[in-house]
C-alpha cells in the first residue's frame, strides 16, 4: 500500500500545500480520499493517470475537501473514462447531483454512483480487495473517519475532527493514522485539532496505533510543526510524521 498525500493545506491558500486530498495505490489501482482543490493538479505530479481513479471517499462535504471532485470528473470524461464511484456522508449524493446538473452536457454522459455511509458501515469498493469501516467524526457537518484494511496494510484517515474516542478506536491495531492537526497547541478551537488536544486524549491509545500522520495545517501552524511533535511524543509511543504535499509512504 502506497500512500501519497497530494493536499495538506485547508481552504486558506498556503504556499507548498493545496487542499486536502490523500491517494492510497493498491496493487489493484488507486483510491483517492477527498479531493479539494489543487488536488488534480497533484495527482498529475504523482505520475499515476487521473483516468486510473474511479473511487472517491469523502470524509465530508466542505469546499477544500470536494472542490475538485466535479474537475476530476470532467477531466476523466474528457479523456472517455466515464464511470466513477463517490462514498460519502449523508447528503453527498444531493449535492453532487445538483452540481452536476449545472453541466447536463456532463451528467448526460457520466455514469456516477454515489453510495452513502454512516458510521458504522463496513463496505468493500467495486474493484478493490479491501475493507473499508467508517466512524463519525466531531465538525461542524456529518463526517466520517475511514478505515482501510487489506493485506497490505490498514489506514486510517480522520477526516475533520476534534479528537474524539469514535475516531481514535477506529484506528486501534492500524498501522497508520492520519489526523487533522488545524491549529497550534494552547489556541481554543472547536471542529479541529491542536497537538495539546490530540495529546490528551491519545494517551490511552499511546501503544495502540503503530505511526501517526499530521495534516490539514493552517496557516497558524507555520512554525510550531516541531513543537507539535515534541507536545505529542510525550503521549504516544509510535512515530509522529508531519505530512507534507506529494510526501510518499509505504506499508
Amino acid at each position: 500500500m502506497e500512500i501519497t498525500f497530494l493536499g495538506t493545506g485547508v481552504a486558506i491558500p498556503q504556499k507548498g500545500r493545496v487542499q486536502s486530498g490523500v491517494l492510497v495505490e493498491f496493487e489493484e489501482k488507486p483510491l483517492l480520499i477527498d479531493c479539494g482543490s489543487g488536488v488534480l493538479n497533484r495527482i498529475l505530479e504523482t505520475g499515476v493517470r487521473h483516468t486510473e481513479i474511479d473511487t472517491v471517499l469523502l470524509s465530508h462535504l466542505h469546499l477544500d475537501h470536494v472542490a475538485d471532485l466535479l474537475c476530476l470528473v470532467k477531466a476523466n470524461w474528457l479523456m472517455g473514462k466515464t464511470d466513477m464511484r463517490v462514498y460519502g456522508p449523508e447528503g453527498t449524493e444531493d449535492w453532487l447531483f445538483d452540481l452536476l446538473g449545472l453541466y447536463e452536457y456532463i451528467l448526460e454522459e457520466v455514469d456516477v454512483k454515489v453510495i452513502e455511509c454512516s458510521p458504522g458501515k463496513e463496505f468493500v469498493p467495486e474493484g478493490f480487495d479491501c475493507e473499508i469501516s467508517c466512524a463519525a467524526a466531531v465538525h461542524s457537518v456529518p463526517t466520517l473517519a475511514y478505515r482501510l484494511m487489506s493485506g497490505e496494510g490498514e489506514i486510517v484517515y480522520s477526516g475533520d475532527t476534534e479528537p474524539c474516542r469514535d475516531v481514535l478506536d477506529l484506528a486501534v491495531e492500524a498501522d497508520l493514522l492520519i489526523h487533522e492537526c488545524s491549529f497550534p497547541a494552547g489556541m481554543k478551537v472547536t471542529n479541529h485539532t491542536t497537538p495539546s488536544t490530540l495529546s490528551d486524549m491519545l494517551d490511552e491509545y499511546r501503544d495502540e496505533i503503530g505511526s501517526l500522520c499530521l495534516t490539514h495545517f493552517y496557516p497558524e501552524m507555520r512554525g510550531h510543526e516541531r513543537e507539535a511533535i515534541y507536545r505529542l511524543k510525550g503521549n504516544f509511543d509510535g512515530e509522529i510524521i508531519l505530512a507534507e504535499d506529494l510526501m510518499n509512504l509505504e506499508l
